[in-house]
């Protein structure tokens, strides 16, 4: 695990570090925000917990919980387009920290797919069960528990999230998606007259665009994304000392795996769609 200097680019550390841009007590909102964050997080997952035991639908709290979180946070959130009504549907979209998930999470009442070490965390696992998550393994027999499980949860009508970089960016650049991971798209549901056809997939850009209503500039866009090796607690404790982020998301056009002549082509048009959603974010203008 590294601190934010030892992964940080060449072209960000060339460069006199720029004046933290925090309030005057920054410490101290830094203890609130975080200590609501641990409070609220703590509380929805036995909440969520219950729920899920009691077979009650656990996701529209959950967004409410995101909303919530998001305020004790200081995240503007900033939307464009529309997000799709049709059910289910898989979402797809960039991933530049875990700020993603509270900003999706506040928007979209649906269930994460995530990495099966997320679940071996301390605290944050616990909290990603108790939120439905799927956990995607390489394991093979694990592979087919979480299949049927996605299985379940389109079934069931559920709305899926998912971040097929399969890692998280510098919130400059986009990394590939990777087409393997679009075999959730494959999957058919049964509609109500009993025939069976390709879900929804919705592309979804997500870009972090201002501190405290100023722009926030290539320089310090990788002071505020969580990818490489960085530990997971200071970078928490550096984003909560900072003012207001806004971050902007686009819900771009929903597509299914029978517009296209396979899952590499689906793979392929929403990476495109989704980098020049984020691209057009970050130069300030409508990605739609």
């Amino acid at each position: 695990m590294h601190t934010l200097a030892d992964v940080l680019p060449s072209e960000v550390l060339g460069e006199p570090e720029p004046a933290l841009p925090a309030t005057p007590i920054g410490t101290a909102v830094a203890f609130l925000r975080l200590g609501g964050f641990l409070i609220c997080s703590l509380l929805a997952t036995l909440i969520s917990a219950s729920l899920n035991g009691l077979g009650v639908n656990s996701a529209p709290f959950r967004c409410w919980y995101y909303r919530v979180l998001r305020r004790i946070l200081g995240l503007r959130v900033v939307v464009r387009g529309r997000q799709s009504t049709v059910k289910p549907h898989l979402v797809v979209s960039n991933h530049i920290s875990y700020y993603d998930i509270v900003t999706l999470g506040s928007l979209i009442a649906g269930d994460f797919i995530a990495k099966a070490e997320i679940a071996r965390w301390p605290v944050f696992g616990l909290m990603a069960k108790a939120g439905r998550s799927v956990f995607i393994d390489r394991a093979r027999s694990a592979t087919d528990s979480a299949r049927d499980q996605i299985q379940q949860r389109l079934d069931d009508g559920d709305t899926l999230i998912m971040f097929p970089e399969s890692t998280s960016g510098d919130g400059n650049r986009m990394k590939p998606f990777k087409s393997a991971l679009f075999t959730v798209a494959e999957r058919r549901v049964a509609d109500g007259k009993g025939q069976l056809h390709n879900i929804a997939v919705q592309p979804v850009s997500i870009a972090y665009t201002r501190l405290n209503g100023l722009p926030l500039g290539v320089g310090w866009r990788p002071y505020v994304a969580w990818y490489g090796d960085m530990e997971m607690v200071p970078h928490l404790w550096f984003l909560a000392k900072l003012g207001k982020l806004t971050v902007e998301v686009t819900f771009h056009q929903p597509v299914t795996l029978s517009d296209f002549t396979n899952r590499k082509a689906l793979a392929a048009h929403c990476d495109k769609v989704v980098r020049n959603g984020m691209a057009s974010l970050l130069a300030g203008r409508s990605a739609l």
